[in-house]
């Protein structure tokens, strides 16, 4: 969140507003020093590599969110969410590695900040650094892990995110299966929604949505940080000093970051970030060789792929997008991801208006869109005229009717047991037309990264 507004702040400074908007708001930030002491680090590469740390901080919402939003618990003072994030030198791209939480690490020797006893190096989960030894500890971990130098530290509580997200006016997601915690409390169904900032909290902090556990949670908070940026850069938040002030001043207001990362700095990378969109973010999650590594007195770790990992790191310290070379994108509409391909969808057409002809066009441009119809269209029973678009479908096919129903916007979605196979689409009289769609690709790429634009709503 706080690396959405440093890309706020260098887009407004490069659009000409300036000084005059950005000057103050280094006083909304809590200083640390999270460099103090510390030798042996990585030789620098290039560009800039921010560390941002998302933090538990119940201790700071109201009792009404608490109870909204499911946080209730004791406030645990650790990370709840871990990002390593590099700027290109040429500041043309930034590059979002997720860190799991409970990855697998080699804690450095230091002393503990809340017993003050001294520890040799020991075996933790990454989020324990923040809870034994604060900023600077989480600093020298991450560093020891990735062989990465961090030049800035960057922290952001509960509060801070939801009052960010709620300052632009909410931020757009888009689902193609219905998304329910009971944890969280998340309850989504398919399609697209303004979520505000409690529900953004939910969505970005839900474990239980599926099987993916920790490993979904990134890719939701890492397609979340893409769709924000999306929002600061084209909501007009930047070109509006009032607003962007707000914004600002939300973010910042909770947020915890070292002396060397202030307004200076953050103008100094405006310069040359002018077309920043999300197309120029890419994000990945540190490669994983084993999802359940025991570890005796710590329980079950996530274990980096030792090989992989290294050159992920190694990319970043020689300043390589982890994406590979994007083709110029298609004319015409974005197809929308849908979970299976349109060729193994089986589609019989009926025509449920009186306009001669429909049903045919609709199968037409359904078997344009990659449909499997059966070219035989026929007309609904007489009697039976129609409005809105129905599909028909046996309950064992419906990830496949949730994938036509994205071709069809607005269509009825109706379960019959015992239908079978085929799918039943009976046009209606508000009928606009078919819409593209393709199968959600799995991600390209020997680190599986994928860039902002494609994980935004289309």
């Amino acid at each position: 969140m706080r690396m959405a507004t440093t890309l706020s702040v260098v887009v407004l400074a490069a659009g000409g507003i300036g000084h005059a908007v950005v000057t103050g708001l280094d006083t909304g930030i809590t200083r640390v020093d999270p460099f103090k002491d510390m030798k042996n680090r990585p030789q620098a590469g290039h560009g800039t590599n921010i560390l941002v740390v998302g933090t538990d901080g119940r201790d700071r919402i109201t009792e009404d969110e608490r109870r909204t939003y499911r946080l209730g618990g004791e406030p645990c003072h650790c990370t709840d969410t871990v990002m390593l994030v590099h700027v290109s030198a040429d500041r043309e791209r930034a590059s979002v590695v997720s860190l799991p939480r409970d990855s697998y690490a080699e804690m450095p020797a230091h002393t503990d900040l809340t017993t003050g006893r001294h520890h040799d190096a020991h075996p933790v989960k990454l989020n324990a650094a923040y809870a034994e030894g604060g900023p600077g500890l989480t600093v020298r971990t991450v560093e020891s892990m990735t062989g990465v130098k961090i030049d800035h530290y960057l922290e952001v509580d509960f509060t801070s995110f939801m009052k960010t997200v709620d300052a632009v006016g909410g931020v757009q997601i888009c689902t193609t299966k219905p998304l329910r915690d009971s944890h969280t409390g998340l309850d989504l169904p398919a399609g697209p929604h303004r979520l505000d900032g409690g529900q953004a909290l939910q969505y970005v902090r839900a474990r239980h949505v599926d099987g993916a556990a920790d490993i979904g949670r990134i890719q939701r908070q890492q397609t979340f940080l893409a769709a924000l940026i999306d929002r600061m850069t084209d909501s007009g938040v930047l070109l509006n000093p009032v607003r962007f002030r707000q914004v600002a001043t939300a973010t910042l207001g909770s947020v915890r970051a070292d002396e060397g990362f202030r307004t200076e700095q953050m103008l100094a990378l405006a310069k040359a970030m002018r077309g920043f969109t999300p197309a120029s973010s890419e994000f990945v999650s540190v490669p994983i060789g084993d999802m359940s590594f025991p570890v005796k007195g710590i329980g079950s770790t996530v274990k980096w792929d030792a090989p992989k990992a290294q050159k992920l790191f190694q990319s970043l310290r020689e300043d390589r997008p982890l994406t590979p070379a994007r083709r110029p994108a298609p004319q015409g509409p974005r197809p929308v991801d849908v979970d299976v391909a349109p060729k193994t969808i089986r589609v019989q057409v009926y025509n449920g208006t009186r306009t001669d002809g429909l049903g045919g066009r609709v199968d037409a441009a359904l078997r344009g869109a990659g449909f499997d119809t059966t070219r035989a269209p026929r007309t609904a029973p007489a009697g039976r005229q129609h409005a809105r678009t129905l599909i028909e479908y046996d309950p064992g096919w419906d990830r496949s009717a949730r994938s036509l129903a994205a071709a069809l916007p607005g269509a009825e979605l109706r379960p019959v047991k015992g239908q079978g196979g085929t799918l039943r689409v009976t046009v209606g009289a508000e009928y606009k037309g078919v819409t593209p769609v393709r199968e959600r690709q799995a991600p390209t790429g020997q680190f599986e990264a994928v860039t902002g634009d494609q994980v935004v709503c289309p």
